[in-house]
């Protein structure tokens, strides 16, 4: 007798979808059917939408030394409630910053102490630890981090293009992926600096430092050096349908790359900015209309690869700043990606299920080498979540696990909701309630 069976919900993967009863024994998928034999637990699933857990491969959890930001805690109780099963931790804005092997032991006791979902860590590519990649990728980070433009944090540095060159052709040895923050520091510090001494400190003045040029220009220059150096790139947050165009035109010149959105992108506009103020500020900026449903026209045809939460809260106090250029960036989502995907993607745009599948698990493992993750599969991790297509909620403040109550969803009303989620076989969400019997575990790419 097996350990859990789900019965009659329809199971989702990234090439189709069926009705059938899903059978769990040891943390694996070990069977998938119909009038499957009974178990001994069961869950009854009639009605319901099974998809793989969430892999989530861009957020901060700013543990060790920000916990007052967020921390794993409670960023891995949001995530779970999300229906998230795996996330890798960026290597900022923890302090310090995972930049070589004693930071990244740091992080990783900690993870283990306290994530209840399962994690692998992303370590830093700046000009400072060029030296110290090579013990990263020796403990199993899951590839290297470079900002293209100032990160906010004078010790995350960002990187030039003779610092990413150099920095690609070591994440190439290792055959581990490069991911950029893709916007041009050239660009923006010298637009930032024309409009503060114009006296500029609007929402409306920020969103003129950073322009989508900015943003083409360095995923441009990224590919070239990807291109030159052998190296598997991965464009993080692209914010316009002309970033993703590009990269995509890109890739087909033969360039090794992947390009990621987020749902703030998907779901806000530079309108919205303006309207919800320091809560929705982040970097690069939200666009017009026109850039968003360009960006949905890629997640749904395919264009597209990944879309991660890049949850990045801060303490409520760094978001109180009347000049918005003070004000820090980051957007707390991490709860709301598979919602922002079945709420906003409608059928005017056609994203299906198969490809909220592909996006948020089956991509996301394949591209950065884990194995057995990222689809209901015999044999795989049984890492997934049950969600009710039908029935909708407002979301209010109380029903957010983040260390600090805020996020510009609040307030929206979402379609589909997450009554369960299940990590290698253990229930870890329950409606409404974190129920994880046991930490997750540290993740790492297969060689």
């Amino acid at each position: 007798m097996v350990d859990l069976v789900i019965r009659g919900g329809t199971v989702v993967s990234a090439t189709g979808r069926q009705q059938a009863d899903i059978a769990i024994d040891g943390g694996r998928f070990v069977e998938i059917g119909t009038a499957l034999p009974a178990a001994q637990y069961e869950i009854e699933a009639a009605d319901m939408l099974v998809f793989p857990g969430l892999i989530d491969v861009h957020l901060h959890f700013n543990e060790p030394g920000r916990e007052n930001w967020e921390g794993i805690a409670t960023g891995s109780r949001s995530l779970a409630a999300g229906g998230g099963t795996l996330f890798f931790d960026m290597p900022l804005n923890s302090s310090p910053c995972t930049l070589d092997g004693a930071s990244f032991d740091l992080k990783r006791e900690a993870m283990e102490r306290s994530s209840v979902t399962d994690f692998a860590l992303w370590g830093g590519l700046t000009p400072s630890n060029l030296a110290t990649m090579s013990e990263l990728a020796e403990r199993g980070v899951i590839g290297f981090k470079a900002f293209m433009c100032n990160s906010g944090l004078p010790e995350f540095e960002h990187s030039d293009d003779a610092t990413l060159r150099k920095g690609m052709e070591i994440a190439a040895r290792h055959n581990l992926p490069v991911a950029v923050h893709a916007e041009s520091e050239q660009i923006t510090s010298a637009a930032t600096e024309r409009i503060r001494n114009a006296g500029g400190r609007t929402v409306r003045d920020y969103l003129a430092s950073r322009s989508i040029e900015a943003e083409l220009d360095a995923i441009r220059r990224a590919a070239e050096i990807a291109k030159s150096t052998g190296a598997r790139l991965h464009i993080v947050h692209v914010s316009s349908g002309k970033g993703v165009a590009l990269a995509a035109e890109l890739r087909a010149q033969g360039v090794n790359l992947t390009i990621e959105t987020c749902p703030h992108y998907l779901f806000f506009t530079a309108e919205d900015m303006e309207r919800l103020g320091a809560v929705a500020k982040c970097a690069p900026p939200f666009r017009d209309a026109a850039e968003r449903e360009a960006l949905w026209t890629a997640v749904a045809d395919g264009t597209l690869d990944i879309v991660a939460s890049d949850h990045s809260p801060s303490s409520p106090d760094l978001k109180e700043s009347l000049d918005f250029f003070q004000v820090w960036g980051g957007i707390a989502g991490v709860q709301s990606t598979l919602n922002v995907l079945l709420e906003a993607g409608s059928e005017q745009r056609q994203l299906t299920y198969e490809r909220i599948a592909q996006l948020t698990a089956s991509t996301p493992a394949r591209r950065f080498n884990i194995p057995n993750k990222g689809s209901i599969e015999i044999g795989f991790d049984a890492d997934c979540v049950l969600v009710d297509p039908i029935a909708s909620f407002p979301l209010e403040s109380d029903r957010l696990f983040y260390r600090h109550k805020q996020s510009p969803y609040i307030g929206t009303e979402f379609r589909g909701t997450i009554r369960r989620t299940i990590r290698r076989g253990l229930t870890i969400y329950l409606d409404d309630q974190i129920v994880a019997p046991q930490p997750g575990q540290f993740i790492q790419p297969h060689a």
